[in-house]
């Protein structure tokens, strides 16, 4: 296939995945998604984080994929964990990794599926992109009754539209999103009925639930022109079973998110935590945290146990397909914390109180 541009279409697609880059954005004068009053993270066309690095440039992209040392990975990576068939309901705490960063987290007698991806790539074509390397951890005929969808971002690899489309029609959840979001998901389905929120606001999911939107260190984009025009965010998710603290994409920035979480809501009992991509360091540090950062979020979080996502489905950056759960393990030792209170988990592995 000859190149476009500079770029291929699989690396374009996949910069896509990632949600594009900054130099076609700042074009646009109309936000597509969202209108509302302006605030300290809204200026009335973007959303941004107070004081976050700013957007990578199309001359970045390029010397990135111009560049690139990228580790190949394997064709099929299969997970020994593949194909958990989840209970109806569950009292206590049942979480279980889909892939990447889906999951599906059972909790007090409610059934909650955070960034469902159950798509073969994740990018904006079918042709092209990001291909996973092993199958959804729960068949999508194996879900259990699901109560609510928790989107934490627009990203590709973070919002699935069909497939979410296919949740609503088979469960008819309440879907939590943050500002913007809905205008993107009711592209899929209109019929689709979504609860979108703000940084700092909440949503009661019953039965002595609720998920709070917090902010991250990362941005939003579906396509190349509409960089940071939905929002984008962390969820903590309060229960009897305690705080759960789940963050799709993150950079570290100075760690005053996680030590905030921490002031808010205490140590978590839980907390999800991204692993992986996050090379090369020069273009990702904003936007991703590495094994070394997740553990240090984890100590200023105070949390009594962590698991790891965003790795070993989809490559979407230049470290090898078992970096980050090597890198993981690494930083553990090194901070003189146990191997088994920070997990990498692979799709279908469960984590059970």
């Amino acid at each position: 296939m000859k190149r476009r541009s500079l770029l291929t279409v699989a690396s374009a697609a996949t910069v896509m995945t990632l949600g594009g880059v900054g130099y076609a954005a700042h074009r646009r004068v109309r936000n597509p998604y969202y209108r509302g009053p302006t605030s300290d993270h809204f200026d009335g066309l973007r959303f941004f984080l107070p004081d976050q690095a700013t957007d990578k440039s199309l001359p970045d992209v390029i010397r990135w994929q111009a560049k690139r040392a990228r580790e190949p990975w394997p064709k099929s990576f299969p997970s020994p964990f593949s194909g958990d068939h989840p209970p109806e309901r569950v009292g206590g705490l049942r979480v279980v990794l889909i892939g990447h960063a889906s999951y599906l987290v059972q909790v007090a007698g409610r059934n909650i599926l955070i960034d469902p991806v159950f798509a073969k790539r994740a990018s904006p074509v079918r042709f092209a992109g990001p291909k996973r390397v092993n199958p959804p951890g729960i068949a999508f005929a194996d879900l259990p009754p699901i109560d609510a969808v928790l989107i934490t971002h627009n990203h590709y690899d973070h919002l699935d539209g069909p497939s979410l489309a296919r949740i609503w029609q088979a469960h008819q959840p309440l879907i939590v999103a943050p500002l913007g979001n809905d205008a993107i998901l009711r592209g899929y389905d209109d019929t689709m009925h979504v609860e979108t929120r703000d940084w700092g606001e909440s949503v009661d999911l019953g039965d002595g639930l609720q998920v709070h939107l917090t902010p991250a260190n990362h941005w939003s984009a579906r396509g190349v022109r509409d960089r940071r025009m939905a929002l984008w965010c962390a969820f903590v998710i309060t229960s009897p079973r305690g705080v759960h603290y789940h963050v799709g994409d993150t950079g570290f920035g100075d760690g005053s998110l996680f030590r905030d979480i921490r002031a808010r809501f205490g140590p978590p009992r839980l907390a999800t935590l991204p692993i992986g991509a996050y090379e090369p360091r020069w273009f990702m540090r904003a936007q991703h945290v590495d094994p070394a950062e997740a553990v240090e979020a984890f100590r200023l979080l105070g949390a009594e146990q962590a698991l790891g996502h965003h790795w070993g489905t989809f490559q979407l950056t230049d470290e090898g397909i078992e970096r980050p759960a090597e890198a993981l393990n690494a930083a553990l030792g090194a901070a003189g914390i146990p191997l088994e209170r920070f997990l990498a988990l692979r799709p279908g592995q469960v984590w059970q109180v």
